[in-house]
């Protein structure tokens, strides 16, 4: 027991030296306090989110229903779909459990955001956002779900007795290095050449799955400053996450270059959490003496810090932690950098049995750059030659309707939209049931769309129409009003009916 009591000890103080918490120097309760609070804020946005979706998403109306998908899956999984797909919905999966479920992680939330059990708050949270993950497949496989999963694992680990754990702390800037990083670096790895030649912002303003109005006037920037925005990007997902590790004033530069970018995301896109999510782990880049200088007083007086240990066991338990996830994510960051290559065969298998969990991941956001945009018009009819149009909540449909903001809200099927214009539909599973859902009339899945064209009975026909669609130019606006200007490319699906 000695002896791993001076293992821990010894491991502790070098990721105390790494953090900079040495003699004192660097303390990061409030840091701690702060992050917990933002993560929590963040889970009650994704529970919240989701759940006003959820039914027409996966419930039994829905599109892909989680009850039928785990069903097939007892058929030939056997007793390994438990690690396969951990969730708890192997216990049932009704419409009443996905609202169950998705209750129970925003009254978790609120107890995380009032500090109230955080640490089992925590875990409820993971698991069960993991859970509906699971279940969720194509619309809940976003990058940003599984930084939310990575991030949620280590938080639980970062709160608890005693003062924050440097060994954890240092995870939480690992992940934030491997995602800024790994975002710029794709771009200039892969072979695309509007990264190279900096015209990607030429076309990423109106290509990127939900624009805002603020969009359309930064399409309309010069050439050259959206050459040099883009240049200023590039150091910041590539330079500032070299920072990381470096001096607290290091530190304090490369979370001020983080939070500014994001911060301009914002202001044209629609990312959901995910922009607030990577400031809150920038955020812990700064220890209780910055935020000492930008809080008030009263706050930063006030505050209690951390007494106590979180004791040899739970000492040791992180120093296996820190070893396993920094294994994982070395992987996963060697994957993005270098796919052509391969990892040891026990290293591989031992990524590929936590993969299920989805807490160790790969990042790198927009590696192709997309310089056309297609959409895809949905229309019903009752007799075949008059069609009208299920028009979305928020993507792009009529030109004239002006594109608005919608973060911290993810519509997911507007998102998924977006995705399967660039495919085909039979690369494009979820399709075929959404259209057969919509000739069934499922309220779930109307409950999704903006309006229903068809109140009184659904159509008996329904097809999808590809449009090219681009921002109006600033003359074309003032003759029409239309913030959009679309032409027809064709079919996307045929005519389709419900068999008698």
């Amino acid at each position: 027991m000695e002896a791993l009591e001076r293992l821990v000890a010894q491991i502790t103080a070098w990721f105390q030296w790494l953090v900079g918490g040495v003699e004192g120097r660097a303390s990061y309760d409030i840091t701690r306090w702060l992050f917990l609070r933002a993560l929590g804020v963040i889970y009650l946005i994704a529970f919240l989110s989701l759940w006003v979706q959820i039914r027409g998403l996966i419930g039994s109306q829905g599109i892909l229903p989680a009850a039928e998908y785990l069903q097939a899956l007892k058929g030939y999984l056997g007793p390994e779909r438990y690690r396969l797909v951990p969730t708890v919905f192997w216990l049932g999966a009704s419409d009443g459990a996905l609202h169950v479920v998705c209750a129970i992680g925003v009254v978790c939330a609120l107890l995380v955001i009032a500090n109230i059990a955080p640490v089992p708050g925590l875990v409820v949270l993971w698991a069960l956002y993991l859970s509906l993950s699971a279940v969720g497949r194509d619309f809940l496989a976003f990058q940003w779900d599984v930084l939310l999963l990575e991030t949620g694992f280590l938080a639980i680990f970062l709160a608890g007795r005693g003062p924050p754990s440097p060994i954890v702390l240092w995870l939480v800037w690992w992940l934030l290095f491997r995602l800024t990083f790994q975002s710029g670096l794709v771009k200039l790895t892969w072979d695309d050449p509007t990264w190279h030649d900096l015209t990607a912002l030429d076309y990423h303003f109106y290509t990127q799955p939900l624009p805002t109005w603020t969009a359309w006037y930064a399409q309309q920037l010069p050439a050259l400053l959206k050459k040099a925005a883009l240049i200023v990007m590039y150091a910041i997902e590539v330079g500032a996450p070299l920072l990381i590790f470096g001096t607290r004033d290091m530190r304090l530069v490369a979370c001020a270059g983080t939070v500014l970018l994001q911060v301009l995301i914002m202001l044209t896109g629609n990312y959901n959490f995910f922009n607030l999510l990577t400031i809150a782990l920038a955020a812990t880049l700064v220890d209780d003496g910055g935020w000492a200088r930008v809080l008030p007083a009263r706050f930063t007086q006030g505050f209690v810090l951390s007494e106590g240990t979180a004791g040899t066991a739970m000492g040791a338990v992180r120093g296996v932690l820190v070893a396993v996830l920094l294994v994982l994510s070395c992987i996963k960051f060697w994957d993005n950098l270098s796919p052509r290559t391969s990892v040891p065969g026990a290293l591989a298998h031992l990524a590929n049995w936590t993969d299920p969990f989805r807490s160790v991941n790969s990042y790198g956001l927009f590696r192709v750059m997309t310089i056309s945009r297609h959409e895809i018009v949905i229309e019903g009819s009752d007799d075949g030659e008059t069609w009208r149009p299920y028009e979305f909540k928020y993507k792009p449909g009529d030109p004239a309707r002006r594109p608005g903001f919608v973060e911290p809200h993810q519509p997911r099927l507007d998102w998924q939209m977006w995705f399967a214009a660039l495919e085909r539909m039979s690369t494009t599973p979820w399709f075929e049931p959404l259209a057969a859902r919509l000739l069934e009339g499922s309220p779930a899945v109307l409950d999704l769309f903006a309006t229903n064209p068809f109140p009184a009975a659904p159509p008996r026909f329904l097809r999808a129409a590809l449009y090219d669609y681009r921002f109006t130019t600033p003359a074309e606006r003032r003759a029409s009003g239309d913030w959009w200007a679309r032409t027809l490319i064709g079919a996307y699906a045929p005519v389709m009916s419900l068999p008698h």
